[in-house]
């Protein structure tokens, strides 16, 4: 049995504790150590352990059983305001700002500079200063948050974090909605937060990234730790099988090939809409993934959006199957052979409240409907049962809650709803974004199946390796135009971010 680091330069350590909820067991016997000055990284599938583990530091959850330390005494946290007088701060995927409130506010929120009763907007804004000028994070105190790009209001969560004096950070996929760029950026201030004594709790499913920043890896399995050592111990395939137990194997399928005579799906000539995109031209072949690469603001989601009908351009055109195609809305859209996997799956794909069936069938109800006999259950149960086989969902019943099910299988669920509706052309903004190695398996397989069998793909991602392991052909976009077009062994990572930091 591994015994608990016992060295004194440990903030905060497990010792075989255990978390279950109702009958899943999320942390069994989890035996780990945080050094100061140290980022140690969590790795594993969705369900592994990761999350609960950072959750039970921060007070979100009460652990079941063992012992939880805090500078070698044992502590119970049973509230984030615990953990929070400890010096325990988190940093979520889904940030908990303040949109319409300035900088200053969401930063010294609970901890403003009062004299007597009343608050100091003098000091306290004197205090958010100095916080910034410590950490070299500028951001305007005076703008609302809401008006910040997402890589600011990360800063500004950060900032918050560091106004409490935080000893130990938590951060969960905080890259997940960044560019390239803009995760560097975070990788120095992380780096920076270590060294000067910060404990910094690193939770991402970018391997690559875990590799390049940590110092310390954990690795998680089915609620168990399976190791904990060195990063430089480990490699990409050594953490894939680790969190697997099996081969990494080739995680890209291999592409399907296309032909130079393939007929034209869709043909977009001139396509503009003021301030997110500029004359836009291109055209997909049947059986093609289409990758679309930038950094975030570059116009490809809003490009992609008023391809699929949810908002309009204001000029251009769009052929479908050789016919001019007139953007309406989205129930016109997927009635021509439509589907979308949008970017964010809680803010515009699901209804975390309703079940899966709900959530898959929602945009075809009308096919499961006649006027004399109202909605035909059992059909309707059938196609999504067969839709959530064929996308390797894994549930509990189909009645079941979304909500409930893992950040991989939500993400699932948006290609069995898409699935359903046997789309010709399926546009895929940010398709693995949040979910573990397994799932982006999964997916990508998906995605070559469906160009298999002579559907078009779109494919927007912020990760290079996907749009190189994936797309026959790339464009780059940078200020809403396109900025180069590159296929096969063009379509390197070098020259994807040479485009894509491009003045448009």
């Amino acid at each position: 049995m591994e015994k608990p680091n016992s060295s004194p330069s440990r903030l905060v350590s497990f010792e075989k504790v255990n978390k279950s909820f109702g009958a899943t067991n999320a942390l069994i016997d989890c035996s780990v150590s945080f050094e100061v000055g140290k980022i140690h990284a969590l790795v594993g599938e969705n369900g592994a352990g990761k999350s609960t583990l950072g959750k039970l530091i921060l007070g979100v959850h009460k652990h079941d059983s063992g012992a939880i330390k805090v500078d070698d005494s044992e502590v119970y946290l049973s509230s984030p305001r615990d953990s929070v007088k400890l010096g325990l701060v988190g940093i979520s995927q889904e940030l908990s700002l303040l949109p319409d409130r300035s900088v200053v506010d969401n930063i010294a929120i609970g901890r403003e500079t009062t004299i007597g009763p009343f608050v100091s907007s003098k000091q306290t804004l004197e205090k958010v200063l100095a916080v910034m000028k410590k950490y070299d994070l500028y951001i305007d105190p005076t703008s609302l948050v809401g008006s910040l790009s997402v890589a600011d209001q990360q800063k500004v969560e950060i900032l918050r974090a560091l106004n409490t004096n935080a000893r130990l950070i938590v951060f969960d996929e905080p890259t997940a909605r960044l560019a390239s760029h803009q995760a560097e950026q975070l990788h120095t201030l992380v780096r920076s937060l270590a060294d000067s004594g910060t404990v910094v709790i690193y939770i991402s499913h970018f391997l690559e990234e875990v590799l390049k920043i940590s110092d310390t890896i954990s690795l998680l399995r089915n609620g168990k730790k399976v190791r904990t050592g060195p990063t430089s111990n480990e490699t990409k395939k050594s953490l894939i099988e680790g969190m697997t137990g099996s081969d990494a194997g080739n995680l890209f399928p291999k592409k399907p090939k296309i032909t130079a005579n393939s007929e034209v799906i869709l043909k977009v000539k001139g396509l503009s809409r003021i301030n997110e995109f500029k004359d836009i031209s291109f055209e997909l072949k049947k059986g093609e993934i289409l990758g679309i690469a930038g950094l975030v603001g570059s116009g490809r989601s809003e490009l992609a959006h008023a391809i699929y009908g949810n908002r309009v351009p204001d000029s251009g055109s769009i052929e479908l199957y050789g016919k001019e195609f007139i953007v309406k809305d989205v129930a016109h859209s997927i009635k021509n052979g439509m589907a979308m996997v949008p970017e964010s799956r809680r803010d515009q794909g699901l209804i975390l409240e309703r079940s899966l069936l709900e959530n898959t069938s929602l945009p075809y109800l009308k096919k499961f409907t006649s006027w004399l006999y109202g909605l035909n259950k059992s059909e309707e149960y059938n196609e999504v049962d067969a839709s959530c086989l064929t996308t390797m969902i894994k549930h509990s019943g189909l009645e079941k809650e979304v909500q409930y099910l893992s950040g991989g299988n939500q993400q699932k669920v948006l290609f069995a709803r898409a699935a359903m509706g046997k789309p010709r052309l399926l546009l895929a903004d940010e398709p693995t974004r949040g979910v573990d190695i397994g799932a982006k398996k999964v997916i990508y397989e998906l995605i070559s199946q469906l160009s298999k069998v002579g559907e078009a793909v779109i494919i927007i991602s912020s990760e290079v390796e996907e749009i190189i392991g994936v797309a026959h052909r790339t464009l780059v976009m940078s200020r809403g135009k396109i900025v180069a077009e590159l296929s096969g062994d063009e379509i390197t990572k070098t020259a994807i971010m040479e485009a894509a930091f491009k003045e448009g």
